[in-house]
């Protein structure tokens, strides 16, 4: 009794000090509420007085809106009204029962200022309600903290007293321990803040300008950026409602990527420098500030974390009784609360400002990768390849990144290991010797396991390197990929390069796997070798000795832990840097090769002059000049054409002039601005008007007129939205013809001085053409001047001066009249041209079978002004064909982590992980429970040193064992569970229909190939793994803490609830800034891949500025994710291992309290040698699940790709066609109805037509008529929305998509070469040998060509194919066919790149190869549908077949029309044009020519038959120009 009175005489436990001490802070708190009411009265007395009605105006703050309360308000006010009546019960009951005057005095009043104080609290609460206040003011939330305390000191020495004498203690004390659960309600009241009242803010009219959502962090203080205080009201708000992009606060200013890029190029080394590493150099010259900052803070939290293990000697010491104070048990517990707080606090400031470090290093790097990226060469650029230069961005930034929270563990690993070590030789002396050799052994492991996982590294990234480029040119090409059938193949090229990639990812998660394996073994190994050769050096092992070994060796983990993964970290950091030095070096393009003047205000006459210039594509001289000897001059308002066979250097031309080409020799001089239109269309993945604009303001008369002139009027009419439709990727929605003509009007608006247009008349009908030429380039541009490459030999007399070029270099000029004379090449040109209409007369002297046309179907009854619009471009009720990007909201579902646990193995696998990782804790559990056994002082006396070690060993062993499995089994479990998501999205994908490559950017599809596919492979196995050890960790120290600190469970349950609501708390912003941050991703990607595509056309334009600073806002965009996902990270952190501190230091004060007859020495060793590593366990454990929910964000984003609508099967076994199908080619549609998406209109609108094998179809019309739908139709690419296709008496809906598709040979608008040779392009799947190859090349007239490069068939093949130029692309997909040899040939404007001689000679080509296949050639030349028997015109899905009788009595006027060609006559030849043009003049009298129907259904045929006709006039004009 004396002993226990004696242990509570302590002057912060005994009775009368805690009443003292509680009725001080109750007055200093109604003191403080006095002067506050006091001062408030005032304010309000003086507004009123000056007339205000201030008196009215409640004391906390009111806001306008509908209140709501819910449970916490009501439980709150409860929880008050409790204590207030326990309060008055306690001063009642010390006001009579006391015996002590004095003591009855004091404990009655103490007690009843207590209910005083929480009678005003609970009037308080009220007050909150009735004027909305959403939060508790922060001097009550004080005063429940400090109140709390004093609450637990009396409640624990009156639970204290219960327990050492039951008869001693009386009804104070009930009272007292009853009142410590609704204080510590209290207590988490105080944190949270919430008063339990929601208010519905209204919305005033007047608040229409909102301020600018800054990051917290710009206007904080030091204190709050000191405890993350600054993010409090976007946690709040995240926590009420699920956060949006606009919801998350823009970044500082001194963090955004302008300011951060800034300050990259002022580092960046002189060029006298001469720096081998300058990308280093610059971050180093960057960033040394904040990262010696940083290691300030690891110093700190490197000291602080030794306080811990240097105080379980004296708590033992302390607990046994070897103690200097009776109160130095409580010094004890206030300098470890002390350090745990400083180590919280340092290690959590370290983590946030190291992550910060990296996001700033990647804003920095990303922003001048991109910047680079417009600097580059061409010939740099395809040596980098889009795709790499992606990658350089998106992994290679990240992982300089990700590098900076583990730099500082390089050194401090080092430190921390001699300190340990130091303190080990005070407890353990000469045997610390055998802890730096079992450490030194760990570490060499450690050093060849680093060496080996960087090896395994590199060629993981090489490989994933690969399987991206691979999958991006994939996704960019799928359309052709789709038409020939080659997704097995593409699949199988991808496939290998998994494998590749999956087996060095097997070896390098198995060799991480081996590192936590040590991890986890090195405290039980290090502790067994000590303890060892301590025993055999003769040194004492008592339990404070033993556990303060253990603790230091559980120190050692982290530094061990984090060693190699640093060094790991600084490899692949190291690589990258290495990567991106050589991109940052790499050639740029000379801006000194063209001399530009911008502004010599009108005098001179020369608006372009080359002097003796070569250029070539490459930057070696070695490699040879491209064009050569280039001499010419064009004056101001010129309009001067560039012709010539294809390859024969037209658009290097182009490119030199502006200078994109590397200039060998010679001067360029260009006086005035420029703008480019480049032979394959560059369109961004914006609305139309967007494109237009480019950047340029709104001048809404000069835009409509542009419109007008680039002929896209009709096209705007047929969209819904008009100019608002938004383009797709690539401009995927938009034809050819569209997308050149979008892209021209651009150049157009821009205003500039010099034209430079590469064949923009190829991908446009020719009446289109002939309109663009007369209303644009001899319109509106009739004042600039102008070069234009072209093919089209009918423009070329109304030009100021013709280049031709043969070999790369000019072998003529002059006029149109003065070339013709002088014969050569130019001559040759025009005869090709003119020879085209001679093959038309041969072939109309032969006899063929033609049949009679079919009348247009009768549901085609509406007059012209009814005829309906196609509206294939958009999706009806919005102008967004790319919708944004779908998005799960609130926390990741059950059904995901179900689903990512069970894909591999079911449920057998989940439970396997989690028996094996209880078996291992046990035994973790089992040998400090041994250790503690071992060394208590009962078994002093019969301590046996071979037992103790032996057992000690065994269960190490065992425990060694167990985590080997459990990590080996971790690893393999999801290393399958990867591999099995992978091949179930490249399936969908590659399964998908067109529609969805149509709507969904590539970007989108890539990240989920890349980002999150490496989430799936490495981050959740590893972390997942680490999450489940450490939650196991977290049970074990609660169990061995309570075990001995009983009266500790009593703080568990709260203890239990704050970390699961901080846990949701923080989740709820956590999660969705995490999902954002992947939707903000792809944009930075998409923008950048598309930038690099069109660099020529950008930088033609001077528009890099504008560039990049989109650039620079869609970076910002996304680190502000990243930014505040750190800091919400911090914020948990801090606060959860503070409450793991408390929990610690709380258990510590129950441990000294408990009389020594409760608790051992030992047990107090055991319990803080666990307890001291409980916060940071805690905080980890919940971090790493809060990070595997996060990740598992990945695995939600990819189940949403793998259950992709697919489109029909690919090979129907039960319905395969014949083997030589089909053997006629006779093709019939019946009513064929086609809509490219659900709730769309029609775009083909009942087509019926028979078309009988061997037949030859032209298909003309205006461009955007649906002539690519009808071939998109045949090829199921788009699938009927009704009606059926024959072909040869099969239907070809019921067959396989690859059954169909491999049968029919195509030659695609746009001609696409994969990267690779040209064997692999011309027969990518290897069916053919190298003979039937080179036939084929002869037949398509690249066999000379291909001759001429040193790697023949295997010559290179660049991304896009772009060091082969269009014409020669264009061939070689010819060679393709010619290759396949197939019964149905469709051609999608398959000659409109080469020149009319190559025409030609394609056009015979086909005649002969394909002399008994049906072809269906979709043509804007006049020529190329010459030969055919039948000519297909489609306007708006409506169409006219043109035929039989008609076409052959059509067929003496184009005899004629040859014969006005070859007339020498010109009276006679003026006078057969004018009659051809009376021929072709289509009214309803004239329609009887045709043979034809009457009334209505003569004017809907009136209104189809205009752009044939259109055609006919354009070309007639060109022969009525060379007639005068």
């Amino acid at each position: 009794m004396e002993e226990n009175i004696s242990m509570t005489s302590f002057i912060f436990l005994s009775p009368c000090s805690q009443r003292l001490l509680l009725a001080f802070i109750d007055t200093l708190f109604l003191l403080i509420l006095f002067v506050f009411v006091i001062q408030k009265l005032y304010s309000k007395f003086k507004s009123h007085s000056n007339g205000g009605s201030a008196i009215t105006e409640p004391l906390i703050a009111e806001t306008l809106g509908s209140v709501k309360i819910n449970l916490w308000f009501k439980l709150s006010l409860a929880v008050s009204t409790i204590l207030a009546v326990l309060a008055i019960v306690s001063s009642v009951v010390g006001f009579t029962q006391n015996t002590q005057t004095q003591w009855k005095l004091i404990d009655g009043i103490c007690w009843l200022i207590q209910a005083i104080s929480f009678i005003v609290i609970t009037v308080l609460i009220i007050h909150e309600k009735k004027f909305q206040s959403v939060t508790h003011p922060i001097s009550l939330r004080v005063f429940w903290i400090f109140n709390f305390i004093i609450i637990a000191l009396i409640a624990s020495s009156s639970i204290a007293r219960m327990v050492s004498d039951i008869l001693s203690s009386n009804s104070d004390d009930l009272i007292s321990s009853i009142s410590l659960p609704f204080s510590a309600f209290f207590l988490i009241a105080s944190v949270i803040g919430s008063t339990g009242i929601t208010v519905a803010p209204e919305s005033k009219p007047d608040e229409l300008d909102k301020p600018l959502n800054v990051s917290g962090w710009a206007s904080a203080s030091i204190l709050s950026k000191t405890f993350w205080f600054w993010l409090d009201p976007l946690l709040k708000k995240g926590y009420r409602t699920v956060l949006t992009i606009d919801d998350i606060p823009i970044l500082s200013p001194e963090h955004r990527a302008e300011q951060m890029t800034l300050i990259f190029e002022q580092n960046w080394p002189k060029p006298e420098e001469d720096s081998s590493h300058p990308v280093r150099t610059t971050l180093i010259r960057c960033f040394w500030k904040d990262v010696t900052f940083t290691g300030f803070l690891a110093i700190a939290k490197l000291g602080v974390g030794y306080v811990g293990p240097l105080l379980i000697q004296r708590f033992v010491d302390f607990t046994s009784g070897k103690r200097s104070s009776p109160y130095e048990g409580y010094y004890l517990v206030l300098i470890l609360l002390v350090a745990k707080f400083l180590e919280v606090l340092t290690s959590h400031q370290f983590n946030f400002h190291s992550q910060k470090i990296g996001m700033l290093i990647r804003s920095s790097l990303i922003t001048s990768l991109y910047k680079k990226g417009l600097k580059l060469s061409c010939s740099a650029r395809q040596s980098h390849g889009v795709g790499q230069i992606v990658n350089y961005m998106a992994v290679d930034a990240q992982q300089l990144s990700d590098i900076m929270p583990q730099l500082h563990a390089i050194w401090l690993m080092p430190t921390q290991v001699a300190v340990a070590l130091a303190i080990l030789y005070a407890y353990l002396g000469a045997s610390t010797v055998v802890t730096l050799i079992a450490v030194l052994v760990i570490l060499v492991f450690v050093y060849f396991g680093t060496k080996r996982n960087n090896r395994y590294q590199f060629n993981i990234m090489s490989s994933r390197d690969s399987r991206l480029k691979a999958t991006n040119e994939m996704l960019s090409y799928m359309r052709v990929i789709k038409f020939q059938a080659w997704e097995e193949h593409f699949n199988n090229r991808i496939q290998s390069f998994r494998e590749s990639e999956y087996g060095w990812l097997c070896k390098f998660m198995y060799s991480i796997g081996s590192n936590m394996i040590i991890l986890w073994s090195t405290p039980l190994f290090i502790s067994t070798v000590t303890f060892g050769s301590g025993i055999l050096l003769g040194t004492n092992l008592d339990a404070g000795t033993v556990f303060t070994a253990t603790s230091l060796f559980k120190n050692l983990q982290e530094p061990i832990w984090s060693f190699p993964q640093s060094m790991i970290s600084l490899s692949q950091a190291m690589i990258s840097l290495g990567r991106l030095d050589e991109y940052m070096m790499s050639n740029e393009l000379d801006e000194g090769s063209v001399e530009r003047c911008e502004n010599n205000n009108g005098e001179g006459t020369v608006a372009i002059e080359v002097q003796d210039g070569s250029f070539s594509w490459h930057d070696d001289p070695s490699e040879g000049e491209t064009i050569k000897n280039l001499n010419f001059e064009i004056k101001k308002g010129e309009l001067a054409v560039v012709v010539g066979t294809v390859g024969s250097g037209k658009s290097s031309l182009l490119a030199s002039v502006i200078g994109e080409m590397h200039k060998t020799s010679g001067k360029v001089k260009v006086f005035g601005s420029t703008a480019y239109v480049a032979q394959t269309a560059w369109i961004q993945n914006k609305t139309i008007q967007e494109n237009i604009l480019f950047g340029s303001p709104m001048d809404p008369r000069k835009y409509k007129n542009v419109i007008r002139t680039c002929c896209l009027e009709k096209d705007l009419e047929m969209m819904e939205f008009g100019d608002q439709t938004e383009i797709g990727e690539r401009g995927i929605n938009l034809s050819g013809g569209q997308k050149q003509r979008i892209q021209l009007a651009r150049a157009v608006y821009q205003d500039s001085d010099i034209y430079l247009l590469d064949d923009v008349f190829s991908a446009v009908d020719a009446h289109t053409g002939s309109i663009i030429f007369k209303e644009c380039v001899r319109g509106v541009l009739r004042n600039k001047t102008i070069l234009l490459v072209t093919h089209q030999v009918d423009f070329l007399h109304d030009v100021d001066l013709i280049l031709v070029m043969r070999d790369g270099m000019i072998v003529q000029s002059g006029k149109y009249d003065e070339l013709l004379q002088s014969g050569l090449d130019f001559k040759a040109l025009v005869s090709a041209h003119e020879s085209s209409m001679q093959l038309v007369q041969a072939e109309s002297g032969e006899s063929k079978t033609l049949t009679k046309s079919h009348s247009i179907n009768s549901n085609d009854n509406q007059t012209p002004l009814e005829l309906e619009r196609s509206q294939s471009n958009v999706i009806k009720g919005t102008s967004k064909l790319i919708e944004d990007e779908e998005r799960e909201t609130g926390r990741v579902s059950l059904h995901v982590y179900k689903v990512y646990a069970t894909e591999a193995f079911g449920w057998f696998g989940a439970v396997i992980v989690l028996v094996l990782s209880v078996l291992w804790q046990s035994a973790q559990m089992a040998s400090d429970y041994w250790l503690a056994y071992e060394t208590s002082e009962d078994r002093a006396a019969s301590f046996n040193p071979v037992v103790f070690i032996g057992v000690y060993a065994i269960i190490a062993g065992v425990a060694f064992v167990l985590i080997f499995g459990r990590t080996v089994f971790c690893m393999f479990f999801g290393l399958e569970t990867a591999q099995k998501f992978f091949k179930q999205i490249l399936y969908s994908i590659l399964h998908a229909p067109m529609s969805f490559f149509d709507t969904t950017p590539s970007g989108r599809i890539l990240s989920r190939a890349s980002s999150d596919q490496t989430n799936i492979d490495i981050l959740l196995p590893f972390v997942m793994n680490l999450s489940i050890a450490l939650y196991m960790s977290v049970v074990s120290i609660i169990i061995i803490t309570c075990q001995y600190a009983w009266p500790t469970v009593f703080l568990l349950v709260p203890l239990g609830w704050l970390n699961f609501w901080y846990r949701g708390y923080y989740l709820a912003t956590s999660r969705e800034i995490t999902r954002l941050d992947s939707i903000t991703k792809a944009p930075v990607i998409h923008h950048f891949s598309e930038s690099i595509s069109g660099v020529m056309t950008i930088r033609c334009y001077r528009k890099q500025d504008e560039f990049v600073q989109e650039n620079v806002d869609r970076v910002d965009g996304n680190l502000r994710m990243d930014f505040h996902n750190n800091g919400s990270n911090g914020w948990l952190g801090f606060r959860m291992e503070f409450l793991g501190s408390l929990f610690l230091c709380v258990s510590t004060v129950f441990m000294i309290l408990l009389p020594s007859n409760v608790i051992k020495p030992e047990d107090v060793g055991l319990s803080l040698s666990y307890g001291l590593s409980l916060n940071g366990v805690l905080f980890w454990a919940l971090f790493t699940s809060c990070f595997v929910e996060n990740r598992m964000v990945s695995v939600e984003r990819i189940k949403q790709f793998t259950e992709i609508p697919s489109e029909a099967e690919w090979v129907k076994k039960d319905k395969p066609p014949p083997p030589n199908w089909p053997t006629h080619g006779s093709l019939e549609l019946r009513n064929l109805q086609v809509r490219y998406r659900p709730n769309t209109p029609l775009v083909l609108k009942g087509i019926t037509l028979n078309i009988q094998g061997g037949q030859k179809i032209g298909v003309v019309g205006r461009t955007g008529g649906g002539k690519s739908t009808l071939i998109q139709a045949l090829f199921r690419l788009v699938e009927p929305a009704g009606g059926s296709i024959i072909i040869d008496g099969i239907d070809i809906l019921t067959l396989g998509l690859h059954d169909l598709r491999s049968r029919f040979g195509i030659i695609p608008q746009e001609p696409i070469l994969f990267e690779g040779t040209v064997r692999s392009n011309i027969d990518p799947i290897g069916q053919h040998s190298d003979d039937e190859i080179w036939r084929s090349l002869e037949r398509c007239q690249l066999s000379d060509v291909v001759a001429a490069k040193p790697g023949k068939l295997d010559s290179a093949v660049v991304d896009n194919g772009d060091n082969w130029s269009v014409g020669q692309r264009q061939l070689l997909c010819l060679g393709r066919v010619l290759l396949k040899r197939s019964r149905l040939l469709f051609m999608d404007e398959a000659t409109a790149s080469v020149d009319s001689q190559t025409d030609a000679v394609i056009q015979k080509i086909i005649r002969e190869d394909f002399a008994d296949c049906t072809i269906i050639s979709i043509a804007h030349r006049i020529p190329t549908v010459m030969d055919c028997d039948r000519v297909l015109v489609i306007d708006a899905g409506k169409f006219l077949f043109i035929g039989g009788a008609a076409w052959k009595l059509d067929w003496s006027i184009w005899v004629q029309v040859i014969w006005v060609v070859l007339c020498v006559d010109q009276k006679i030849r003026v006078r057969v044009c004018k009659r051809i043009r009376r021929t072709f003049t289509f009214d309803s009298e004239a329609l009887t020519f045709w043979g034809v129907g009457s009334g209505v259904e003569l004017k809907v045929l009136y209104q189809l038959l205009q752009e044939f006709t259109s055609m006919v006039t354009f070309w007639t004009d060109g022969l009525l120009r060379r007639c005068h």
